[in-house]
């Protein structure tokens, strides 16, 4: 470490720590029902739910991998940064007004009401174990290596007092603590990020001198067909399919836009994460393409972004950056807490006991966060597992086999009335096999590979056209089988289809008038980013 963690930097971090559990305690009264603790009283508006679809979804595994692959092969990793700001565009204008108007707390509640209760159930049952065994490990993992390296902290040391900060305010103060921490931790996470990128480009000679010093393929975002990571086929076609399953149908995104106001402020949120997705590219996996440069190709990797903090920055900006890297790591943990409890709560405990008051119910809720605490604090002396840098690609990974399915049968059930329950629970047994069947072989691959040609090609073909194939796969199970069987009653349909939904007027307000504009705006943009990075 080329520069120690000084008495100034420790004084920011821990004022960070003191801000965030003030706000996030400030809230403990305020949760008098279920729809306060779980929904903030869906009364959110549109900045704080923006800035917590944002903060939700950068945590520090962005920070190690999305600088590290940068530092690898460039700018191409950012492809899944700018495909997500169509992707909140779909969830504002397609999927949100269904959510609204069914008036869910979750997504498996709404696979209920419009199929049945088994593919509630299924989705539930693999969120919850998906929170579990890769969103706290990952989380933890990560941020354990960064704050080592940076503040000299034992790995375990830090997921311990990150878990039980985050923990503390998220299970007394509920989505509304979550929501509006998230909200100044995401100015946190950009300031830091941005200062550290600025200082880099300064330090490499600017803009052109860090072109010049690295491979020209590192600006390409659309890599042939034969890329191993990131070929365009699967960019193209394979990551709007997971960023579907994560943007429009994960309990963990969604719960904000369903903590809104109303439709106006839940769109408006969207769109304002659509604007703050086009950041990471810039802020996160540039530092890694600044680190090849500077090190003359010699640091790569997730050691990129660490290296960046201990080499460049003086006292006092360290202090600020790592307060970013502790909002990205407790904003995505806070969440996953208090989504994993509202699917344990609503769509368990509330199952079994439908006449629990709100007071319950909540206390259930609060009791729920607090296990997810304690499971977080039993993996940790787990995350070391992940030090093998395979185990922390399969489990990014995951998401490739787990999300065609679901995507599938949340697209296919709001534009087809014609899909029925058991199309969507075949569809979504399917994609649990094959998924299943690929993640195994992978694993088995990399420990002893296969002679068979058939099978290696299986374990070794890209995920993402891995992913291409699974949805479409699964997209036609569910058209077979539903074809095959009885069309789904109507209370299935109103309001949870487009072909069924009650037909209300546009009001051609001035802030509907904004909203469609700055989206145009946010496409155009997109278009000229990949223009001139194509």
């Amino acid at each position: 470490m080329e520069q120690s963690f000084s008495t100034l930097d420790l004084v920011i971090v821990v004022a960070y720590f003191v801000l965030i559990l003030a706000i996030g305690l400030s809230f403990r009264k305020r949760n008098k029902s279920s729809t306060d603790y779980f929904l903030a009283g869906r009364s959110v508006g549109w900045i704080a739910i923006g800035a917590s679809l944002f903060a939700t979804n950068i945590s520090s595994e962005h920070f190690i991998g999305l600088a590290g692959t940068g530092s690898k092969s460039g700018l191409a990793v950012g492809q899944f940064e700018w495909l997500a700001c169509i992707i909140v565009l779909l969830l504002g204008w397609v999927f949100t007004p269904f959510y609204l108007k069914s008036g869910v707390f979750t997504m498996p509640e709404f696979l209920e009401r419009r199929f049945n209760k088994a593919s509630r159930y299924y989705l539930s049952i693999i969120s919850i174990v998906a929170y579990v065994l890769t969103k706290i490990s990952i989380s933890l993992y990560a941020g354990g290596i960064l704050l080592h390296v940076v503040m000299g902290w034992d790995m375990y040391t830090s997921a311990v007092v990150i878990v039980l900060v985050t923990g503390l305010y998220t299970v007394i103060g509920g989505l509304s603590a979550v929501i509006y921490t998230d909200l100044v931790q995401t100015f946190i996470l950009i300031g830091g990020s941005v200062t550290l990128t600025l200082l880099g480009l300064s330090k490499a000679g600017g803009w052109d001198a860090v072109v010049a010093g690295t491979p020209a393929g590192f600006w390409d975002m659309f890599k042939p067909f034969s890329d191993p990571d990131f070929p365009w086929t699967g960019i193209v076609f394979g990551a709007p399919i997971l960023g579907i399953w994560y943007w429009c149908t994960d309990q963990y995104i969604v719960q904000r836009v369903l903590s809104a106001k109303n439709l106006d402020n839940a769109r408006g949120g969207t769109i304002l994460a659509g604007f703050l997705k086009i950041l990471p590219v810039f802020i996160l996996v540039l530092p890694g393409v600044i680190a090849y440069k500077l090190s003359n190709g010699q640091i790569t990797g997730d050691q990129a972004y660490a290296w960046m903090v201990t080499t460049l920055l003086p006292s006092g900006v360290k202090g600020l950056v790592v307060a970013g890297l502790l909002a990205a790591l407790m904003s995505s943990l806070s969440a996953m807490f208090n989504s994993t409890s509202t699917l344990l709560t609503i769509d368990i405990f509330k199952r079994i006991r439908p006449s629990a008051d709100d007071r319950t119910v909540v206390r259930f809720g609060r009791v729920m966060t607090a296990v997810m605490v304690v499971l977080g604090l039993l993996w940790i002396p787990f995350i070391n597992l992940l030090s093998d840098e395979r185990m922390y690609v399969y489990l990014q990974s995951v998401q490739g086999y787990i999300s065609p399915p679901i995507a599938a049968c949340f697209l296919f059930g709001i534009l087809w009335k014609r899909v029925n329950g058991k199309g969507a629970i075949a569809s979504l047994l399917t994609g649990l096999v094959l998924g299943a069947v690929r993640f195994i072989l992978e694993i088995q691959y990399k420990i002893s590979p296969f002679q068979d040609g058939f099978w290696t090609y299986v374990a070794t073909v890209n995920f993402l056209h891995y992913a291409i194939f699974l949805f479409v796969v699964c997209s036609a199970v569910l058209v077979i089988v539903s074809l095959a069987t009885d069309p789904p009653a109507r209370e299935q349909l109103v309001n949870l289809t487009f072909a069924e939904t009650e037909k209300v007027k546009v009001q051609k307000t001035k802030w509907h008038s904004l909203t469609v504009y700055a989206s145009w705006a946010l496409v155009l943009i997109l278009i000229y980013l990949w223009w001139t990075f194509r």
